[in-house]
């Protein structure tokens, strides 16, 4: 059970953290949203709960919560950077579908 970063992704969220002065990692989930189902959530975490499965990265803590977990199982998350846009990309082998907009998914 595993959850990755790509190495700019990891030098990005550690550029972030640093730049924002606290956080224990990156926090990763999903809620239910959009035309297909599921939308993805990334925020910092300042805590770590009994709740959050812990991965750790390219020195980069990835906390996950027990009910989305099962969504994100093998998930790698990359960033890109394209001209002046720059995303972060989920690489997600359990989605089915998605939506045209890209927003949301089904497993």
């Amino acid at each position: 059970m595993s959850i990755t970063l790509t190495e700019p992704a990891a030098q990005r969220v550690k550029t972030y953290l640093q730049d924002r002065g606290k956080g224990e990692g990156l926090r990763l989930g999903i809620r239910k949203s959009g035309c297909s189902g599921f939308a993805y959530v990334i925020d910092f975490a300042d805590e770590i709960t009994a709740e959050d499965q812990v991965f750790e990265n390219h020195g980069v803590k990835i906390i996950v919560n027990q009910t989305s977990l099962p969504y994100l199982e093998g998930t790698e998350l990359a960033f890109i950077k394209e001209g002046f846009n720059e995303v972060f990309k989920f690489n997600n082998p359990n989605v089915k579908d998605e939506c045209g907009c890209g927003e949301s998914f089904n497993v």
